[in-house]
This record gives structure tokens, C-alpha cells and sequence, in this order.
């Protein structure tokens, strides 16, 4: 999890991060779907699928972007959704879409850190995470700290990328990651060094069961887990465990 965007930096992951999207964020929307095929709308859509059963739910989303997950969560019915990230300039892009779609009663970002979360405890129905995790500096902390701020048995849904295993979905896979992604990325985003860093972070990332351990030692109890496209994403359903 010591993977960070830019090399010769000083600043700690943290501070890459957030420097990274606020750099890439005029062209994250267009450059997520376009290097995922639009197949990231699929994954997110059924990551949400999984809250289907909790009545008008108030909800987190941690690292939020852009609010594309926190968006399509109103399929949910919801009373509330917080969207939290790190990045200012992601959240103006999703603030913009938000407001055009006209979702501010019940939508709201918040700026801030996963990790050290301005929110009390105990208070949501349900958290989600789409392609954040792998970027928390402390894995452990940010976690503890979104179980913190859930009601006891509360639901959280983690959509992350993982690594195809089985041929020959593995070596296309990393093809792609490795060379066509980082070309196109920097390309259109003018940054490569975040479209480099996303398959590095991606193989440092605990997946599987080893992420299943990070959950049940940050006060989670796994419920699924669910691979996506051949192992290129996992969604990860668990819940907060009830003292």
C-alpha cells in the first residue's frame, strides 16, 4: 500500500492523491469509462444493487469523485447520501453534475479525509467505496474509520479493481493495464504518472480474502465477495459487526 503517483515527490501518498485527481479531475469522467469500456457503470450498478433491501437509507460514499456511485444510488430511494473526498477539484465536477441533475436536497459533498472522517458516530445506514480503497495512506485507519461513523450492522459495499488470474484474461489484462492505459490516460489527461500509478496500486492492493481480513480486523463481518469481468473488479459486501 506504499505505492504512490509520483516518484520523485517528497509529499507522502496522501498528498499525491489528492494533487493526482485534482490534476486528472476535468478528464476523469470521460477517460473512467472510455479506458473501462463504460463496464465501471455495470460494476457500480450492481455494487448498489446490494443495498436494494434497506428502506430510504441515509448513506456514505467515500471517495466519492466525481459522485458517479453516489449518484446512481438514488435508484435506492434514499433520505440522505454524503459524498466525501479528498480532492476539491473532483468534487467541483461533481457538484456541477449533481446540481444539473438537480439532486441537491438530497445529495450533499463533503471535503475531507477518509482516514479522519468530520462525521460523528453511528450514524449511517449504509457506506460505499468505488475505487478508493487502494489510495487510503492507512489502510487500517480508514476502514476503522468508516465502521466508526455506521450503525451497529450497518452495510458496506467496497467496488475495487483486482487481477484476472486465469489465461488468458490475466496476460491481456496486464497488457492493457500496463502499456495501452498509461499511454491513453496521459494522453487525453496530461498526466500519465496517475494513469501509471493505477495498475501499480492495483498490484500492491490485498485483495481477496487477504482484503476480507482487513475488513473483519477493522470491525466488519464479510457477507460476499463477489468478482467482476473475470477478476478485473471485486465487490466486497460486508456489514458492521453488532457489539
Amino acid at each position: 500500500m506504499s505505492v504512490t503517483p509520483y516518484k520523485t515527490s517528497e509529499e507522502g501518498k496522501k498528498k499525491q492523491i489528492e494533487s493526482m485527481f485534482d490534476n486528472i479531475a476535468p478528464k476523469y469522467d470521460f477517460l473512467n469509462h472510455l479506458l473501462s469500456f463504460g463496464i465501471d457503470k455495470i460494476w457500480r450498478r450492481r455494487a448498489i444493487g446490494l443495498l436494494k433491501n434497506i428502506p430510504s437509507p441515509v448513506l456514505l460514499d467515500i471517495a466519492t469523485g466525481t459522485g458517479d456511485l453516489a449518484i446512481a444510488a438514488m435508484k435506492l430511494k434514499p433520505s440522505k447520501i454524503v459524498g466525501l473526498d479528498l480532492s476539491a477539484e473532483m468534487l467541483k465536477v461533481g457538484q456541477e453534475k449533481i446540481e444539473k441533475l438537480n439532486l441537491t436536497d438530497t445529495i450533499s459533498l463533503v471535503h475531507g479525509d477518509s482516514e479522519n472522517l468530520p462525521l460523528s458516530d453511528n450514524q449511517f445506514d449504509a457506506a460505499t467505496v468505488a475505487f478508493g480503497v487502494r489510495n487510503f495512506e492507512n489502510l487500517n485507519k480508514g476502514l476503522t474509520e468508516i465502521c466508526r461513523v455506521l450503525k451497529p450492522g450497518a452495510k458496506f459495499v467496497v467496488l475495487e479493481f483486482s487481477n484476472p488470474s486465469s489465461f488468458p484474461f490475466k496476460q491481456i489484462y496486464q497488457f492493457y493495464s500496463s502499456k495501452i492505459l498509461p499511454w491513453w490516460g496521459g494522453l487525453f489527461s496530461k498526466d500519465k504518472a496517475a494513469y501509471e500509478y493505477l495498475p501499480e496500486s492495483v498490484a500492491a492492493f490485498p485483495e481477496g480474502q487477504a482484503f476480507v481480513k482487513e475488513l473483519e480486523a477493522s470491525g466488519f463481518t464479510s457477507l460476499k465477495v463477489w468478482k467482476q469481468t473475470f477478476g478485473v473488479a471485486t465487490i466486497y459486501f460486508s456489514e458492521k459487526k453488532v457489539q
